[in-house]
């Protein structure tokens, strides 16, 4: 996995995009991350836009595969590089993936879920998305954005059965 230099929002590949279509509705792919610590607990982000928890995750930038922009958004958020990241699921359910931002923009997620339960680093992320990072036990979650409410649940429910995830 080669990293990605991390550009400003203006200079990423959404910021870009969305000089040119102002606030319109983009469909994006995407991935975020479910990070298993000790005790099962989960991490979770207060996100600088919303003010709410959430789990690390973001889109890929050009030239560079899913795994690796959610190694690199995991570390611009939390501080901490994942070892193990594996897809659990696809979340695509428009009633739940399409965000609608502080701002005014409008994204549809197409997100490959993923888990990991390997990582080194120390907690602190440095691209100011994260207001705090806090483990949590997953039946006992505070109050989180609804897609990301359900990627947590849906990795329960995966580590439950096995099975791949569709939300």
């Amino acid at each position: 996995m080669s990293p990605v230099p991390v550009p400003s929002f203006h200079e990423s590949y959404l910021g870009r995009l969305r000089g040119v279509v102002g606030d319109r509705l983009l469909l994006m792919p995407g991935s975020r991350i479910v990070i298993e610590g000790e005790g099962g607990r989960v991490l979770l982000q207060r996100r600088s836009d919303f003010g709410v928890w959430g789990i690390p995750g973001g889109v890929p930038e050009e030239g560079e595969g899913i795994v690796d922009a959610i190694v690199r958004e995991t570390r611009e958020e939390t501080g901490l590089t994942v070892l193990d990241p594996r897809p659990f699921g696809y979340a695509c359910h428009p009633d739940f993936e399409t965000i609608r931002y502080p701002n005014g923009h409008v994204c549809q997620y197409f997100s490959l879920m993923f888990c990991a339960t390997s990582f080194e680093g120390a907690l602190g992320g440095s691209d100011g998305e994260s207001l705090e990072l806090a483990w949590f036990a997953p039946e006992s979650l505070p109050s989180m954005l609804p897609n990301m409410r359900r990627s947590v649940e849906a990795y329960v429910r995966f580590k439950t059965t096995g099975a791949f995830q569709m939300i």
